[in-house]
């Protein structure tokens, strides 16, 4: 790619991110957490977020060799603790209500060498002390955005035709398609996106189902559906009242499952790449909202250790609609990355529900919401399921049925 043409395209991506992501205000604290090879990324939103009138932007730099060699060297003692320093943190920038951006790039097998256990010690200590951060992220308290930057391993791996520069330039070309930033006006056309996904939504609210059923090879699910649940489409307003957009790209409607009323078998249709490593092939079944039997074709102890986080991540907290048609499935490219993979795919998620989609869930406690059916856990992680041969039609509370998916696609 043209450096000139890849400098305008960062640039507007930057101006998204800030823009229509997070949608920084006057006065805002933001936190922006990138590799240490996005510097150039990074900088352009950091100037970005100041245009806007952003207070301050906190850097926080991450290293995936750094914390590659800690897995690998450390003290076990060591991996089960956070410094308190550490936690404060967490606790200061919850209580602050900043606004937070993620940026993913590294390599989906950075820790593929790494004992399984000790990545599961390490993400057990560092999901506790996080806990605060991720309550006000979870409840939509604050605006959030995950979005992603090409680096070579990854690169690589999504294009293994390619390597070096080639790899990377290509997976900037895909970012860039599927987050509209190669639009003339990306923020108009995201203007556009979210109203049409808006209307999915509205009209799964206005049914009122009871239940899904989702039928695909591998795949008989019955899931049931909290009273007063909600489906949210692209955008969401925190808690100053301020519109965001959580995930760039996003093709998804989604909302809470019952934790309680979970039943039947789930396959997965593309790879999850979780921990540092890939998990493939997997198959779970659900009696009462619990995870009974669970395997994987690949990453079997992973998928056992992420099962065993907490009890709340044997059950499910999300449930998204994801058509086939999509631009990001129809471009037949697996990203081994969560956030392009489970927007080509109708996918679900262990752990946490997000207390915004159900009503009055916001200002509920974590018992109130275990009471109504949501899911409470440390952990969120999506899985895809969908494909061109899902079919899922929608219970209301007398038994009908209306049909929601066909062939992996709306049916209205």
């Amino acid at each position: 790619m043209d450096e000139s043409v890849l400098n305008q395209n960062l640039k507007k991506y930057a101006d998204l991110i800030t823009q229509v992501g997070v949608n920084v205000q006057q006065g805002q604290t933001v936190v922006l957490y990138a590799s240490v090879t996005q510097k150039k990324l990074a900088n352009l939103i950091t100037d970005a977020a100041y245009q806007l009138g952003a207070a301050e932007v906190i850097l926080e730099w991450n290293d995936i060799f750094t914390t590659r060699e800690f897995l690998l060297n450390a003290n076990e003692d060591r991996l089960a603790s956070v410094f308190d320093y550490e936690k404060q943190k967490w606790q200061f920038l919850a209580d602050r209500r900043v606004s937070r951006i993620s940026i993913v790039s590294d390599d989906p097998n950075a820790l593929n060498d790494v004992p399984n256990e000790r990545i599961a010690k390490y993400q057990a200590a560092q999901g506790a002390a996080k806990r605060p951060i991720m309550q006000v992220t979870t409840n939509n308290d604050i605006s959030w955005l995950v979005v992603a930057a090409a680096d070579t391993e990854w690169a690589e791996l999504v294009f293994p035709e390619l390597k070096g520069q080639q790899a990377v330039d290509r997976l900037w070309e895909a970012i860039f398609n599927t987050a509209l930033v190669d639009q003339p006006d990306p923020i108009g056309a995201w203007t556009k996106k979210i109203a049409d996904l808006s209307a999915h939504a509205d009209w799964l609210n206005q049914q009122r189902f009871s239940a899904l059923e989702y039928r695909a090879p591998g795949t008989n699910l019955t899931v049931g559906l909290p009273d007063g649940h909600i489906w949210v489409a692209a955008d969401s307003e925190d808690a100053s009242g301020n519109t965001f957009v959580a995930n760039i790209p996003t093709e998804e409607v989604f909302t809470a499952p019952d934790r309680r009323h979970i039943d039947g078998t789930v396959a997965s249709t593309k790879p999850l790449s979780y921990a540092g490593t890939i998990i493939e092939g997997m198959h779970i079944t659900f009696q009462n909202g619990k995870v009974v039997e669970a395997t994987a074709t690949r990453g079997q102890e992973v998928l056992e250790h992420l099962l065993q986080t907490d009890d709340g991540a044997k059950s499910l907290g999300e449930i998204s609609l994801v058509p086939d048609d999509s631009p990001i499935s129809q471009s037949n490219i697996t990203f081994f990355n969560t956030l392009f993979d489970e927007n080509a795919s109708d996918h679900m998620a262990f752990g946490e529900a997000y207390p915004f989609t159900i009503e009055n869930g916001t200002s509920m406690s974590a018992s109130e919401l275990l009471k109504n059916g949501m899911n409470v856990s440390q952990t969120h992680v999506d899985f895809m399921i969908g494909s061109n041969s899902m079919n899922i039609d929608g219970i209301k509370a007398d038994g009908s049925k209306l049909p929601i998916f066909r062939d992996g696609n709306w049916a209205k």
